[in-house]
This record gives C-alpha cells, structure tokens and sequence, in this order.
C-alpha cells in the first residue's frame, strides 16, 4: 500500500471492501498497532489513532484477525475473553461480568472452563470477538468475523457488534467480502484497489453512492457488489460415477472423551460434489477429517472402495501419507495448518515430491497450478506473508498438485473476493466433471448451488 490518504471521523462505522490481496488486513493491522516495526517491513508517512501513533494507542482498539487461532491465548475460554480486560487494568470485580456479557453477545454458549482447543473454528471466532466486545475499545476493527460462522451466527454476531456500537460509541471498521449483513449497520464504504505502484483507494463514501453509482466498475475489479453476482458454471454433464468411498453408522469425535457426532451412513461417488452443512460445532470439519484418513472413526467404519484403496485395505487413516496422497487430499479449514514451505513455489512441490516425481515433471504441475489460482505473482513470497484468501487459493492448489481422486474441502472459499471465488468454484466443477469426487464443507450455501451438491446436514 501506499500514499493511503484516510480520516475515520469518532462513531463513524466503516466498510473496507477490496479485491483479495489489495492490503485490506495490512491497513487494519496498521491501525492496530500490531503490523510491526521496521524490521519486518517498509513504512512511510503517518498512521495515528487519538492522534497518537497507532502502536502507542493499544487498549483504544480492539481487533479480530482473520485467523482466531492468532488470538486464541489461554487454554479456558472464561480465562481468554477475560485476558483483555485483566491487561488493561479492569478492576477484577468487574471482569468477570464483562466476560459472561460478551460470551451472551456473541452467542456462545460453552462453559468457563471449557478448552479453547476443543472449539470449532466459529466458536473460535465468536471467542476472539467476546475478547474484544469484553475491553469496550472505542474502537472495533474486525477482518472476516463471519467467515466461518453458519447463517444463524452470522446474523448473531451482527447484532451482537451492532449492540456495542449503540451502547458505546465506538468507531467501526470491518472487512468483509459478502457485504449484504453489514450494509444495514455500516454509514460509509472504502474500496481499496491494486494499481501499479501499489494499493489506492478506489472508491469512499456512502454506501448508495459507493455500491449504487459504480456498481458495475468495482464487481469487475473483484468486490462483491449485490445484484453484481459472479458467473457460475454449468451443471454437471454427466452422471455421478463409481461410489469411492462410503460410511457405516460412522460416529466422529476430535479427540477421545469430547463430543461425538453422527452416526454418518454416507456414499461419496466420483464426479459428484457431497455438501456437508450444519451449525457451528456441529462436527463438520471433524467428519471431514474422518472421511480423509485423518482422524480415527469414534465408532462404526470407513470404507474406501477397491478402486480407491487399490492393496492398501479399505480403512484410509490406516494408510500410509504417501498413500493418501494421490487418493484422498484435504484442504483444512485453517490454511496455517498445512503450510510446510518457505515459498509458493516450494508449497506446490511438497506433495508431488513426497512421491518422486521427476523434477520437469514437478516443475510443469506447479506452473500450471500457479496460473490456474493466480498466484504467479507470489510463486517467490513466503506463503505466510500472504492473505487469507492467498492462502487459501494456495492450499487448494497444493491439494491438487498430487492430482488426487477424492478432495475434502473445508470452508473452500473463504476471504475470497467475487473474482477469484467465482474462479475457485469453476475449476472444483470442472475437477469433479473430470471424475474427482468432492466433499466441499461449508456455510456458503451460493458454492452448494453452484457445484449442485447433494447435501447432508450434521446435527440433524
């Protein structure tokens, strides 16, 4: 980014709209305070919160990552909202009737003492924001709050910003690539734009000047913009093909002893998209990880097909990586979980070496998979250093380099801007046209329809 010129007036309520990658999450943490010093970066000019800089001003401001595994401090959830409020000083009386108000905000009904490594990674979301909503900073900056959350969690942690703003006062600023729940709440709208000499402001006012006057302009460049939908691609051609892989009376649990869900009698069939829906906590992302050979069945079985298991039996978490790695691939839905590299490059190669493929072999998949998820650009970058939406377009790619037949997709497009989420959608269609079986988990029920998924819904 550079030559940023902005002023947030005290209670205004901010929409930073952009294309995935624009600098969207580097100005939001430069606002608070924690983008760092200048040995982790460049930095020109003046950022100033209460008109002090932004990093003496902490406490002022409270902000959600995108990833609330970042913001995820202590092991017990009562013990991590109330972790803000015990560092800036709150008298202890008044702690914990912060922290029990935040967690009713947020609609996160857990015990205290629950473990913040048993939650799902929405009630992870609605932990982080409670942290926040618990300091009443006069100023909230949020990234992505309701990425991960089902659409009842959504509206919920809108109100529940929507009540602190009211109570408060606070200043508002929140990113997000589906604007629709926000519009309501939201009095102006920033769209930041990639040019040559980096990141501008494209756009800046109401939401009716901004969205309505140059609709058209900003859903061409990326942004979503309601009644600007992405093009979608065609149902499938054919039939679904061989079943690959089914469950019997299946149950799942993250680890021994926490809660279980199912029990699953599922049919995963090739050229076919299986939609796995359900409420936060549910046990989406553990069923997930059963199905791919990643964790173990709580109770009944998983059974590959002689097609996909080949001489290898038919239960995948008894197979060997290497094994699962031209069969089943997962793309989990934290892309920090499974990045192994030190550049783009080198994160598409790990899968493909793993099985000793030659080296022009290697070379010629990862060109094509840097063109087909536009990250040529970034093929020398550290995969941290990237967005999240980067990172996720690269966890897909990775997936796909060992060309597998079955693909477990976790959140799959998540921080994806109108552009690339249409793109991602179009090349897991054309995946499962070719004969690769998907099971795509998700709150975005625009990718379901798009796909023509058949669904199961977990919790039901």
């Amino acid at each position: 980014m550079r030559d940023i010129e902005l002023r947030i007036e005290p209670g205004e309520r901010v929409l930073l709209l952009g294309a995935s990658g624009s600098g969207k999450s580097t100005l939001l943490q430069g606002l608070g305070g924690v983008l760092g010093g200048a040995d982790e970066g460049e930095s020109e000019g003046a950022l100033l919160v209460d008109g002090a800089p932004a990093t003496q001003a902490r406490g002022r401001v409270g902000m959600v990552l995108q990833d609330p595994d970042t913001q995820t401090i202590l092991a017990r959830v009562g013990d991590d909202v109330a972790f803000g409020c015990e560092n800036l000083g709150v008298p202890r009386a008044e702690i914990w009737p912060r922290v029990r108000e935040a967690l009713d905000a947020v609609e996160l009904d857990v015990d205290l003492d629950r473990s913040t490594a048993a939650l799902s990674g929405g009630q992870k979301q609605r932990l982080a924001l409670a942290g926040v909503l618990a300091m009443r900073p006069g100023a909230i900056l949020l990234d992505e709050p309701t990425a991960n959350l089902d659409p009842e969690g959504v509206r919920d942690v809108r109100d529940a910003v929507a009540a602190a703003l009211d109570a408060t006062g606070a200043t508002l600023v929140v990113i997000e690539h589906r604007i629709d729940v926000w519009l309501p709440l939201v009095t102006r709208v920033v769209v930041l734009g990639a040019e040559a000499n980096g990141t501008v402001v494209l756009a800046d006012g109401s939401p009716d000047d901004v969205l309505g006057a140059r609709g058209g302009e900003l859903a061409a460049s990326g942004v979503w913009v309601p009644g600007h939908p992405p093009i979608l691609p065609p149902p499938p051609a054919h039939a679904p093909g061989e079943m690959l892989l089914r469950t019997d009376g299946l149950t799942v649990a993250r680890r021994r002893g926490l809660p279980v869900a199912g029990p699953f009698d599922l049919h995963v069939h090739a050229g076919e998209a299986l939609g796995v829906t359900g409420a936060n906590g549910a046990g989406k992302s553990t069923l997930g990880l059963t199905v791919a050979g990643l964790l173990p069945a709580e109770g009944g079985r998983v059974r590959a097909s002689a097609a996909l298991a080949g001489a290898d039996g038919d239960d995948p978490f008894r197979w060997s990586s290497r094994a699962l790695l031209t069969r089943i691939a997962t793309v989990m839905q934290t892309p920090e979980h499974q990045l192994l590299a030190k550049t783009v490059r080198d994160e598409l190669a790990v899968g493909p070496r793993a099985l000793r493929m030659p080296e022009a072999e290697i070379a010629t998949r990862t060109d094509e998979l840097l063109d087909r998820l536009r990250l040529r650009a970034l093929a020398d970058a550290n995969p941290y250093t990237l967005s999240g939406g980067e990172k996720r377009r690269l966890t897909v790619a990775s997936a796909l380099a060992t060309r597998p037949r079955m693909l477990v997709l976790d959140e799959p497009t998540f921080g994806q801007d109108a552009a690339t989420w249409a793109e991602l959608v179009a090349l897991i269609a054309r995946l499962r046209d070719e004969g690769t079986a998907i099971v795509a988990i998700s709150h975005d029920e625009a990718v379901l329809a798009a796909l023509h998924a058949r669904r199961v819904e977990v919790g039901r």
